[in-house]
C-alpha cells in the first residue's frame, strides 16, 4: 500500500540542497564571488532549518526516528530489521555524515576570504587574514570530501533501485511510497513549526555578518 513518508519541508530541502550543491560549485571555478557568499548563506540557512526541522518536524524528518545505534545498523545488514518508514538505520548514516560535511563547509566558508582579500565571509575579520587563508584552504578540500558522500548517496540510491527494486526517488518527488499493510505513515508537523524553523534559520544565516 501507499503512505506518505516524506513531508513537503523534508522535499523541499533535498531538491534545493541538490540544485544549490552545484551553484556553489559553479560559482566557485567562475570566481563569481558575490553570487558564491549569497549561495553560502543559503546554503547555511538550509543546513540550519534541517538540523531544527529533525527536532521539531514530521515523524519521519525527525532525527529520533531515524538515528540509531550500530546495533540496529548490524541487524538492517543482516536482514533482520523490519521495513522502516523513512531513512533505514543504513540511510541514516549517509544523512547524517552529509549533514555534518555540509555543516563544516559551510561553517568554514564564514572565515574564508579571496586571494586578493576583496572578499570575505562575514566571521573572517575574528580570524585574521593568515587564519583565514588557511581555512579557506580547507574549505576548498572540503568540498572534495563532500563530494565523496554525495558519490555514495547516489551509489546507494542506484542499487536500492536496481538491485532492491525500492524506489528512493519517487518519495521524494512525491511524498508518498510503498510501504508493508499497517506501516504507520508520517505524521506531518502543524505549518507553525515550519514558519519558525524557517524563519530562524533565515534570520542566523543573513544576520550572522550583521550583529557579529
Amino acid at each position: 500500500m501507499r503512505v506518505r513518508i516524506w513531508d513537503r519541508p523534508t522535499r523541499l530541502f533535498h531538491w534545493l540542497l541538490v540544485a544549490l550543491v552545484p551553484a556553489l560549485w559553479w560559482t566557485a571555478e567562475e570566481e563569481l564571488v558575490e553570487i558564491h557568499m549569497i549561495l553560502g548563506r543559503t546554503m547555511l540557512g538550509l543546513v540550519l532549518f534541517r538540523l531544527l526541522w529533525g527536532l521539531i518536524g514530521g515523524s519521519t524528518a525527525r532525527f529520533a526516528s531515524f538515528v540509531r545505534g550500530p546495533g540496529a545498523v548490524l541487524s538492517y545488514l543482516r536482514g533482520k530489521a523490519g521495513h522502516v518508514v523513512g531513512h533505514n538505520p543504513l540511510g541514516a548514516l549517509s544523512v547524517v555524515a552529509l549533514l555534518l560535511a555540509l555543516a563544516v563547509q559551510v561553517g568554514l566558508g564564514l572565515f574564508a576570504s579571496d586571494e586578493d582579500g576583496l572578499y570575505s565571509g562575514p566571521l573572517a575579520h575574528f580570524v585574521g587574514s593568515e587564519a583565514s587563508e588557511t581555512l579557506t584552504d580547507r574549505h576548498e578540500t572540503m568540498f572534495d570530501v563532500l563530494l565523496v558522500l554525495i558519490g555514495l548517496h547516489v551509489a546507494a540510491i542506484v542499487y536500492y533501485t536496481w538491485f532492491k527494486r525500492q524506489d528512493l526517488v519517487g518519495p521524494m518527488v512525491t511524498g508518498s511510497g510503498e510501504a508493508p499493510a499497517g506501516a504507520a505513515p508520517m505524521k506531518p508537523a502543524p505549518p507553525w513549526r515550519f514558519a519558525l524553523a524557517a524563519s530562524l534559520a533565515a534570520a542566523i544565516a543573513f544576520g550572522i555578518g550583521v550583529v557579529l
